[in-house]
């Protein structure tokens, strides 16, 4: 496991520095999940096998690979008690990592709302429409 600051292009380089680029990484992680073949990595986070393989064989790259399945692999590896996170996916694809994702944002953005009193739930709702509506209008001039 590498340490992680708060220098995202750093940690990149420490990570691929050490060698360890996404095959290293499978390789280490299955290792640690007893039991687990890479069928079963690939079934759990929802890529198919034969994707899955080519990148642990090098035979396909990996520098575009959807932000979701990185964080779905981590994911998966650590449902099964593995300790890693998307970051170390990133760094070894030699991407930083994003923020977080579309769902962590939603369920953020939830949490505050309910954290509001009646009243401010309904106005921050207002404010949603108005700049719903906002954007709406800027795409439409700019199309």
């Amino acid at each position: 496991m590498t340490s992680h600051q708060n220098h995202p292009g750093e940690d990149v380089a420490e990570d691929l520095a050490r060698g360890e680029d996404l095959a290293a990484l499978l390789e280490r992680l299955l290792s640690q999940a007893e039991g687990k073949t890479q069928k079963d990595l690939a079934r759990e986070a929802g890529i198919s096998y034969q994707t899955l393989n080519a990148w642990a064989n090098r035979t396909r790259g990996t520098s575009r690979i959807d932000p979701d399945r990185l964080r779905a692999l981590a994911g998966t590896f650590r449902k099964w008690g593995v300790t890693t996170t998307p970051r170390e996916f990133f760094a070894a694809v030699g991407r930083p990592a994003p923020g977080p994702s579309n769902e962590e944002r939603e369920a953020r953005l939830l949490w505050f709302y309910r954290q509001l009193p009646d009243r401010q739930q309904r106005l921050l709702v207002e404010d949603a429409e108005v700049m719903f509506k906002v954007v709406r209008v800027g795409q439409s001039v700019g199309q």
